[in-house]
């Protein structure tokens, strides 16, 4: 069944998912879309509170459904599984969200669907790879949100540190979406400013330490937040509408989202967060972008500790 991009899919209406559903009514990109959970009253609740603010937001139908509904979706967003704890990291969470996502691509992969599926559920690295290898969907089709958000952080707190818009900062966060994640410190840049020139001419320094506060301060951000209000669900929503937009819009935008590699950065069997071109089709391609040599080294590392995960689990069909 051919995909309808005007029409999405939420796959679990926790914080995430009803947050994501908020943000995709407020930017208007669906004219459908249709939220499930194991719950389903709590799928209708929300479908129900969504609908009451439809008069002041965009035309669209937002309903609870079942997985036949999901045939013609143009994107599935699956944000199902259980919540991170505080203290715990994403990585143990696998045990728990594996058998949750193995059971929702058992359902997905018996419709016709053809759209794009966008993991979001932690570790989002691991279980992107796990979606494509069970799903037997090419790679472009199978996507995780990556570190788009950490990148977000990054740019919001570099912007803080220098006293610059943060939409004005570029920078990435790569590798996995946890504590293994690394800053790119090499190629970041203010307006194409390179970031020592933009601190030489604010009169403004940037030292070692200060990066690595600032690393820190967007590696534990999750932690933080969810030691203070239980989880996290704002920031993540916001940059699945990011992705979704570039989907919906074919924008052709670079963003870190999780990819199964094959040869890129010298790595495959593992799926990483590393900046690559959204469009229509998912993902487009892979950017390999130049890395210093303690880069490439950390993002390695954090590479082979996803392998290991990988490594270790049981990944049968769902056919």
């Amino acid at each position: 069944m051919a995909a309808n991009f005007r029409k999405a899919a939420i796959v679990g209406c926790g914080f995430v998912g009803a947050s994501i559903a908020f943000r995709f009514l407020q930017q208007g990109l669906f004219s459908n879309l249709v939220l499930l959970d194991a719950n389903r009253a709590r799928a209708e609740g929300e479908a129900m509170d969504l609908s009451d603010g439809l008069p002041y937001g965009a035309s669209m139908e937002i309903t609870a459904g079942d997985y036949d509904d999901i045939a013609d979706c143009g994107l599935v967003v699956i944000t199902a599984g259980v919540n991170q704890k505080p203290g715990e990291t994403r990585l143990e969470l696998i045990g728990r969200n594996t058998v949750i996502l193995k059971s929702i691509l058992k359902e997905v992969t018996a419709r016709s669907f053809e759209g794009i599926l966008l993991v979001v559920s932690n570790p989002v690295d691991v279980l992107t790879y796990m979606a494509r290898e069970l799903s037997g969907y090419p790679r472009q089709r199978v996507i995780g949100s990556g570190t788009v958000l950490d990148t977000a952080r990054l740019k919001q707190l570099m912007g803080e540190e220098l006293g610059v818009d943060s939409r004005n900062v570029h920078a990435f966060i790569v590798g996995e979406h946890g504590d293994s994640e690394l800053a790119v410190w090499s190629g970041a840049n203010v307006s194409g400013l390179d970031l020592d020139d933009f601190c030489r001419l604010q009169g403004k320094a940037l030292s070692a330490g200060d990066m690595d506060r600032l690393y820190r301060e967007v590696r534990d951000s999750a932690n933080e937040i969810i030691r203070r209000k239980g989880a996290t669900y704002y920031g993540i929503a916001m940059a699945v509408g990011r992705i979704a937009e570039s989907i919906v819009k074919d924008e052709h935008a670079v963003l870190p989202i999780s990819v199964v590699l094959e040869g890129e950065y010298g790595m495959e069997g593992v799926a990483l967060s590393v900046p690559s071109i959204v469009g229509r089709n998912g993902l487009e391609k892979v950017l390999e972008i130049p890395l210093g040599p303690a880069e490439h080294q950390a993002l390695g590392s954090s590479a082979r500790q996803l392998r290991e995960v990988v490594n270790s689990l049981e990944l049968p069909s769902c056919q």
